[in-house]
Order: C-alpha cells, then sequence, then structure tokens
C-alpha cells in the first residue's frame, strides 16, 4: 500500500452542481491546497466539476474520470485528492482508474493532524480517528491478499491446515481491540481534565476560550497577551494541543485564556467525535473569544461555521464576544460594519500589531464583571472562615473592622451569593 507521506504532487478534485455554486468550490479547493501545504503536499493541479448527479461506483461520471486521469499523467500527479467525502467502493474503483492513490479531505485531515500533534490526549484521539476511518476501508488496503493457506510437511509429506483467515479478518480483529484499548486510554486522559477542570473551578479564576476558524490568529493573540511560547505559523492547523495560559486585566483581574484547536469547513464527523473532549474545553469555560479573520474573502463563511461547531457542542449559549482580527490587512471595511451588526459585542483588532487591544480588554472586563458580584457584608468573626473564602476567590474592593464584625466591600462569583446572603446589607 503507497503511503501518502512518501508522496510530493497532489492532484485535487471538487464538484458542483450548478454555475453559482462554482466559486464556492473553489474556495473549498483553495483551502484544500493550504491543507496540502501544511502536511508537505505541493498541489500541481486542481479540478473544479460540474456534475448532474454522483456515480455510485465512481464518484464522477466516466468521461470526466478519462480527462482527468489524462491531466493527472500529465502533471505528474502522485496522489488524487477529493474535496468531498468518498466511499470505501468508490476509493478503490478510482484507484484501479487513475492507477494512483486517491483519498479525500477527512483522510487529508486527519493525516495533517497525525502530523502535528503534540500531546499524548491528541494524539490519542487522533489515532482512534484513524482507526474508525480505516476499519470499512480494509478492503481496499488489501484487495492484492489472496486467503492464507497453511502447510506441514514431517516425513508424510504436505499437510493441509486449511483455508485459514484473510488478511483483512484478521486486521479487522486488531483494529477493534486496538479501538477498545484507545478508549480505554482517552476516558483515563478525560478524567483527568475533568480533575483539571474542577481545579480551575474552585479556584474561581474566569476563564475565557479562543475558539474559531483555523488560522484565524488564535495561537497569535494568545502569545500577543501572555508571551506564551506557542506555534505561531500560516498553516491550517498550526495548532492541535489546548493550550492554557494565566493573564491579568488592567483592573487587576487575573483570568484563563485557553487556546483551542482550530474549526474547518466540512470537518470529518470522526474528528468532531474524536476531539470533543479537547473542544469539549470551549463549553466548560467562562465566556468565549470568537476570533475571525476579517481579511479572509470567505470570512463570514468561516464565522458560520464556527458557530455551528459551538452549537454541535451545546456551547452557543455561552457568553460571546466577537473578535475581528486582522483589520490591519482587511481591504474591505463594510464587512466590519456588517459584522457588528449581526454578532453583538463585536471589538476589531489585530493580533499583530496590538491596534485595539484596549476595546478588547474593556469588554473582558465587562464580561467578567457580569459573571461576579459586588456586595457588601457584615459578617461576625465568628464567620472569619467565610471571609478568607470570599478574599480568595473574590476582590476586594474595601474592607474594614467594626466591634465584633468585618465589613467588607467585595467582588465574588456568583455561585458564592448564597452563602452570603445572610450577610448582606444595604
Amino acid at each position: 500500500m503507497i503511503e501518502l507521506k512518501n508522496l510530493k504532487n497532489a492532484f485535487l478534485v471538487g464538484v458542483y452542481r450548478s454555475g453559482n455554486e462554482k466559486p464556492l468550490c473553489e474556495e473549498h479547493l483553495n483551502e484544500l491546497e493550504k491543507l496540502c501545504e501544511t502536511y508537505g503536499l505541493t498541489a500541481v493541479q486542481k479540478s473544479a466539476c460540474s456534475i448532474k448527479k454522483l456515480d455510485a461506483g465512481t464518484y464522477l461520471g466516466s468521461g470526466k474520470i478519462e480527462e482527468l486521469k489524462s491531466l493527472a499523467e500529465e502533471m505528474q500527479a502522485e496522489v488524487i485528492i477529493f474535496d468531498e467525502e468518498i466511499t470505501p467502493n468508490q476509493q478503490r474503483n478510482l484507484e484501479k482508474i487513475f492507477k494512483r492513490l486517491v483519498i479525500d479531505r477527512t483522510e487529508l485531515i486527519i493525516e495533517v493532524f497525525a502530523q502535528r500533534a503534540k500531546t499524548r490526549e491528541a494524539r490519542l484521539q487522533i489515532e482512534l480517528a484513524r482507526v474508525k476511518y480505516q476499519f470499512p476501508r480494509l478492503r481496499r488496503m488489501w484487495t492484492h491478499l489472496s486467503r492464507q493457506t497453511a502447510t506441514g510437511s514431517s516425513g508424510g509429506g504436505a499437510y493441509l491446515k486449511g483455508e485459514g483467515e484473510k488478511q483483512i479478518e484478521i486486521d479487522r480483529r486488531l483494529l477493534r481491540r486496538q479501538l477498545d484499548t484507545l478508549k480505554k486510554e482517552i476516558e483515563e486522559v478525560a478524567e483527568q481534565r475533568e480533575t483539571q477542570r474542577a481545579l480551575r473551578m474552585r479556584t474561581a479564576i474566569p476563564t475565557f476560550a479562543i475558539v474559531g476558524y483555523t488560522n484565524a490568529g488564535k495561537s497569535t493573540l494568545l502569545r500577543a497577551l501572555t508571551d506564551a511560547d506557542v506555534l505561531v505559523e500560516d498553516k491550517l492547523f498550526a495548532t492541535l494541543d489546548t493550550t492554557t495560559r494565566k493573564f491579568t486585566l488592567p483592573n487587576k483581574q487575573e483570568i484563563l485564556l485557553i487556546d483551542t484547536v482550530g474549526f474547518i469547513r466540512k470537518i470529518p464527523h470522526t474528528l468532531v467525535a474524536a476531539f470533543k473532549s479537547t473542544l469539549e474545553e470551549a463549553v466548560h469555560t467562562d465566556i468565549l473569544l470568537h476570533l475571525i479573520d476579517v481579511s479572509h474573502p470567505q470570512a463570514e463563511e468561516q464565522a458560520e461555521e464556527t458557530v455551528k461547531v459551538l452549537k454541535e457542542l451545546g456551547a452557543e449559549t455561552q457568553p460571546i464576544i466577537t473578535v475581528l482580527n486582522k483589520i490591519d490587512q482587511c481591504t474591505n471595511p463594510t464587512i466590519i460594519a456588517k459584522f457588528r451588526v449581526k454578532y453583538p459585542k463585536t471589538v476589531a483588532i489585530s493580533a499583530l500589531d496590538g491596534t485595539g487591544f484596549n476595546d478588547l480588554m474593556e469588554m473582558m472586563m465587562q464580561e467578567v464583571s457580569r459573571l461576579r458580584k459586588v456586595v457588601t457584608c457584615r459578617i461576625p468573626q465568628s464567620h472569619y472562615a467565610l471571609v478568607s473564602e470570599l478574599m480568595r476567590e473574590g476582590r476586594v474592593i474595601s474592607s474594614e473592622y467594626e466591634e465584633n464584625d468585618i465589613l467588607i466591600k467585595i467582588e465574588i462569583p456568583g455561585r458564592l451569593e448564597y452563602k452570603v446572603k445572610p450577610f448582606i446589607i444595604g
């Protein structure tokens, strides 16, 4: 079986059904080309094909396939990559016709993830997605093998033990075993993540998750705010591992900033499921920073795709600040006004040069203040354990002793309000 990592030149194929869909098809092919660059492939040809109906056996009609085959030979393409997901049967048939490796967008994304993941959790999640993807495609990988037979000779000549199993049957059993092992390991990692999340909640430090389309500038923003040593590249999926850094707002409020994996159109369902525990960081934070590359020609579509994924994760009800990034590169100023109308709480910045950071800080402080409440309390010294908890988890505005009581004005997390309710004055 030819491996993708040994190849260099790729031929990209997309489809559209009507003329007005062609520009979008071409934009998706451009994104597929960026995925190829991230992986290390060169797109030697891109072809947007008009189709009326999909062929169940080969995806495209025979005439179009012959045309593409000639073009692939001429351009010396080593792998054909379809922008849409193709079935295992179509994949096998196409490889026979093209006499080249044929994959789809899903397989390329999985390979990019596998190449760039660093943490144990990310590697486990990707391996799980890869095994799930490979399972129905085993027949394609082993079509060159026939049934195994075993013979033995000891004096009396050959002894036929039977046909044995096909290699595909052995591999299915191995993959099932691998799936079980991976799921158990992922459960262990998920428990560790839950412990870390519970610790964050106990410390009552407000958390912000930076979410958005891949390559929107999330890691650049995290580095600009916290001087974090995170990878910043002009590539899709430069960041796959969740990074958390502490940051202090201008009002001295400490917060946690979490950089998450980027979203993308047509993200494989196997990866949405596999990365759910990582993406759940967005669900279990206090506030989301939805970063949008406003300079991108498809900025609106990318923003909608992110919102769609957030809905799938059940995070659309979280407080969201929409951050329009790369305004220094934006050539269409009307798009900013359009986003401000569509999304409440919008701020425009450049993560690269710091433009708009004051406005961003102001909005972040406003959102944190909505999570917390300022109360004035008279607490007896006999309840000093409560005072200690409030001071640890809140922000003291003023305090003084009055006879045997402590008079304190403090900003506290909303979840602590029930504890101080008997002592609130004013």
